[in-house]
């Protein structure tokens, strides 16, 4: 049974930081890669960023510079930093495993301008 949970969402000013983390069980973290994804209010679900099995990393254009993804394959964790943050940042983040289309339960992440 997989299970994703997520962690670290939060409420921060326009400009701060916040960082997520996302551990996974029921799976073999090491051979899949790992994702974020989020979703605004009335917006469809975005890939924010994509970490491989070989640690190549992708970024959407809106995160780029600012955000960075990450794993540690022996905490079976991926994590999201995310500085200087914006207020069009305010979303539900997902942590997901792409290869089985699978989500965890969100963690909110609000920024207020």
């Amino acid at each position: 049974q997989v299970q994703l949970v997520e962690s670290g969402g939060g409420l921060v000013q326009a400009g701060g930081s916040l960082s997520l983390s996302c551990t996974a069980s029921g799976i073999f973290f090491p051979g899949n890669d790992m994702a974020w994804y989020r979703q605004a209010p009335g917006k469809q679900r975005e890939l924010v960023a994509r970490v491989t099995t070989s640690g190549r990393t992708m970024y959407a254009d809106s995160v780029k510079g600012r955000f960075t993804i990450s794993r540690d394959n022996a905490k079976s964790t991926v994590y999201l930093q995310m500085n200087n943050l914006k207020p069009e940042d305010t979303a539900v983040y997902y942590c997901s495993v792409p290869l089985i289309n699978y989500w965890g339960q969100g963690t909110q992440v609000t920024v207020s301008s």
